[in-house]
């Protein structure tokens, strides 16, 4: 017995190192193509400048350029969620309120959610500060409670809960590349349709989506961009017809008010 419980933690180990192995392979390829890709925009946008400077007035040129670069903005923005989930761009790490991220995205949510969804909170009080960029945490949060929503066409209750965990040498989470020591934890949980195993193996890669031609496939891949470059981890646990729940664990700050920006 003791011995097919070890084949089964091995076989469960070599599949988190494969995943792992996997996200930072597509990771690099994600990076090179949205670096690619800007340079192909910065050249789009550049004779767009140009047409409308050499035809001021002409209302025809304007209007198709105006769009040009409209569109070309919106390639942009997705070239700086692909750098998010390669953890290539720029983040400037702040002391950062967990709880109060939560309550500030969930006043946002209330005013624009749906009503037939609850939204529950279990935030833990003296909560350590972790070291994050505040915006890239909010959009982390937003992402994970617009996700949980989706999740519940019919429905349902989401609970944001806040705490902290304590990994030791043994219990350290295999494939996270977190170190022993205490962290932040903010888990996002809904009661919806879930995900089968299949589904939980690629939903954090990018243009991986369950919502059709609803969706991107950027989100998660972004929210897991995101707290990978801020040091931390992010796992997912889902059952179908029970729902499910997205825990990220982030790395205390260190105590230092950050200095006011130049």
């Amino acid at each position: 017995i003791e011995r097919e419980q070890a084949e089964v933690s091995l076989h469960s180990v070599e599949d988190q190192l494969r995943q792992s192995q996997k996200m930072e392979a597509i990771g690099r390829l994600a990076s090179g193509v949205a670096h690619d890709f800007n340079n192909l925009l910065t050249i789009i946008r550049g004779h767009c400048d140009r047409l409308l400077r050499q035809h001021p007035g002409n209302s025809s040129v304007e209007k198709s350029a105006r769009s040009i670069i409209k569109t070309g903005d919106r390639g942009a923005a997705l070239t700086g969620q692909l750098l998010a989930f390669s953890r290539k761009q720029v983040l400037r790490a702040d002391e950062v309120d967990l709880n109060a991220v939560v309550r500030d995205m969930l006043a946002m949510v209330s005013r624009t959610g749906r009503d037939d969804i609850e939204l529950v909170t279990d935030l833990v009080d003296d909560l350590p500060a972790v070291r994050a960029d505040r915006g890239q945490l909010d959009q982390v949060v937003l992402n994970l409670v617009v996700n949980a929503q989706d999740a519940m066409p019919s429905g349902g209750q989401v609970t944001i809960e806040t705490g902290t965990v304590r990994l030791s040498p043994v219990s350290s989470l295999t494939g996270s590349g977190l170190p022993p020591g205490s962290y932040a934890r903010l888990t996002v949980r809904d009661t919806g349709v879930g995900m089968d195993t299949e589904t939980q193996n690629h939903i954090f890669e990018p243009f991986f989506t369950t919502k059709d031609d609803k969706g991107t496939g950027l989100g998660l891949a972004t929210v897991y961009g995101i707290v990978r470059q801020s040091g931390g981890h992010i796992t997912v646990e889902s059952e179908l017809e029970i729902g499910t729940s997205f825990t990220v664990l982030l790395p205390p700050g260190d105590g230092v008010e950050p200095s006011a920006a130049p």
